[in-house]
């Protein structure tokens, strides 16, 4: 059996994607597994899992989700399908647990990564078959008021599923079906790596610089300062994805930016970056998926990304005061959305 007939399924994080992806598929009458800290177990099992917002108020009452803390409370049989909702920092580990707990994993299971910028695949590539692993593209974005509720705030775009492998799309078919079933629009994409870098040209020139400014996504583009910084970085991307032998949706910088200046950045033009949340809170950022992916791919190609490597460093080093600033002040005093695009 595979992610075609959805089978038995697991949603490995319990954050806000996981919970929102929970939420689909009970509400498509799914009944899944979802390993979550303590905490937020603790609160799905007394209050059952709630998400409102842009696609209407779901609900599911104590005990149709079957909630863990740990892979070994479940039972020892393969698992059809792995939903991936961790940061991308703990990619590594997830996939190490994963690995270690064997009765879990069999030659049928797939495993879909519904996670941030790129390498996620990769890393999961040490541990299991290339052809076993699938990535998502999502770019709607997700707030967590509370450890069991989930609220959907902005949608661009169907979640995108789809192998860096080659890997045929039927075996996910049934997941996406049973996402859009549930109320969020999903379904297979054949170049996934197109989406995936579309995204890395979003999130590059705006996440770090938006963090380390203070600035929401609009006010970012309307900087006489910080336009030549993003354009620097966009550029940037573009050299090293072609070096990888990558390519998106737009053949050049030149073709991208009117796009990114006219139409993708005016519609999420009020929100903060998820780098800004994380820092805000103290917590570690996914730089090293993000601008860090593109330094280390310059490296492996001998390609220069000076401005990608600025950005990182400096927000690497924000990471390392907790989030502060010298004078012990958080990076910013912004509320804002973690917007997962």
């Amino acid at each position: 059996m595979t992610c075609r007939k959805l089978g038995r399924t697991l949603i490995y994080g319990a954050g806000a994607v996981g919970l929102a992806l929970a939420s689909c598929l009970l509400a498509a009458g799914e009944r899944r597994a979802i390993l979550a800290r303590p905490q937020t177990a603790r609160r799905l099992a007394q209050e059952g899992l709630l998400r409102t917002g842009l696609f209407g108020r779901a609900y599911a009452p104590p005990g149709r989700l079957d909630v863990v803390s740990t892979l070994d409370d479940l039972p020892a049989a393969p698992v059809d399908c792995v939903l991936v909702c961790v940061k991308s920092y703990d990619s590594g580990a997830a996939a190490r647990d994963l690995h270690a707990h064997g009765p879990l994993v069999g030659p049928r299971t797939r495993f879909v990564l519904f996670q941030n910028g790129w390498g996620n695949a990769q890393t999961f590539a040490r541990f299991f078959p290339p052809q076993a692993i699938y990535n998502a593209r999502v770019i709607t974005g997700f707030a967590r008021p509370a450890p069991n509720r989930v609220e959907v705030t902005v949608h661009a775009d169907a979640i995108h599923v789809g192998s860096l492998y080659g890997a045929g799309l039927a075996s996910v078919e049934g997941l996406c079906a049973a996402v859009a079933a549930g109320g969020i629009p999903c379904r297979t994409a054949p170049e996934i790596a197109r989406d995936l870098w579309a995204k890395m040209l979003f999130n590059c020139p705006l996440n770090a610089l938006g963090a380390l400014l203070g600035l929401p996504y609009g006010a970012l583009a309307e900087s006489e300062h910080a336009r030549p910084v993003m354009e620097a970085i966009v550029r940037e991307v573009f050299a090293v994805m072609g070096a990888a032998g990558y390519a998106s949706h737009w053949p050049t910088a030149s073709d991208y930016l009117p796009v990114f200046y006219g139409t993708l950045v005016p519609r999420t033009a009020r929100h903060l970056s998820s780098t800004l949340q994380d820092l805000r809170a103290g917590k570690r950022t996914e730089i090293d998926a993000l601008n860090g992916a593109v330094v280390a791919l310059g490296e492996a190609h001998h390609v220069p990304v000076p401005a990608n490597r600025v950005v990182y460093h400096l927000i690497k080093q924000l990471e390392s005061q907790g989030g502060k600033t010298d004078d012990g002040r958080r990076t910013t005093e912004h509320a804002g959305l973690n917007l997962d695009v």
